[in-house]
């Protein structure tokens, strides 16, 4: 019990340090069985979550994680709302025009668009408190990492469960990650992905370049948050 207490602390210690929050303001409920510690409550951004989560992981003792922290939502619209968000943002993207688009709701499959000769694989949406869970399958990672993205951005979305596999698979890299940020960024109508130049070094994403706005600078450094994998975003775009 005493071993557990003090993982615990060493947890929160790294988790105030990693994200600056005040865990009176931002309380992180910790709790620990056999190694797994699950972390709930309430958090400003998706940066704020994931760097909780990877110092979380970082403390001997921590042998996964589970992840239960939700990103504020302001007044959520419902999930019915949410779910039609994430639809309408798959169903108009060019890089999914060739995929089936499902949705599942209260245990009913419903079917959106079928995926035709070419297909490119079958996406299942479902909400819930807000979650949207991805499902099914998709033809690159670069693919499945903008069908997350695509989920973040909508409406009352405060967390992604993105378990969509890759067919066939492919091995995860830095590069990778690049190639889907460009692939975010052309299809993020607030940014000017011409502007913006990308690098990524064991998971740290690094921004460079000018961009025309506070808010797209801003919104830049989310879209890179967005994606899985990505522990760090180095924000070094300037504001013409």
């Amino acid at each position: 019990m005493q071993h557990k207490d003090a993982v615990l602390k060493q947890v929160q210690a790294a988790i105030e340090q990693a994200t600056r929050i005040d865990p009176q303001q931002n309380p992180i409920a910790l709790s620990l069985s056999d190694g797994a510690l699950a972390l709930d409550g309430e958090v400003a951004h998706v940066a704020t979550k994931k760097l909780a989560r990877h110092a979380a992981a970082s403390v001997p003792g921590v042998e996964r994680i589970v992840d239960r922290l939700r990103v504020a939502a302001g007044e959520p619209p419902g999930d019915g709302a949410t779910r039609d968000a994430v639809c309408k943002w798959l169903l108009r993207d060019i890089d999914f025009q060739n995929c089936a688009l499902h949705v599942r709701n209260k245990g009913e499959r419903t079917t959106l668009r079928d995926a035709g000769a070419d297909s490119a694989g079958s996406i299942e949406i479902a909400v819930a408190d807000g979650v949207v869970t991805l499902a099914g399958q998709v033809i690159s990672l670069s693919h499945k990492r903008l069908a997350g993205v695509l989920a973040w951005w909508s409406r009352g979305c405060r967390d992604v469960v993105n378990e969509l596999e890759v067919q066939p698979p492919e091995e995860d890299s830095d590069e990778e990650i690049v190639e889907a940020l460009h692939l975010v960024f052309e299809s993020d109508p607030y940014v000017h992905a011409g502007q913006i130049g990308i690098a990524c070094r064991n998971g740290t994403v690094t921004l460079q370049g000018v961009v025309g706005s506070v808010s797209e600078r801003m919104r830049a450094e989310l879209d890179a948050w967005y994606l899985f994998a990505v522990q760090r975003v180095v924000n070094r775009l300037e504001v013409a």
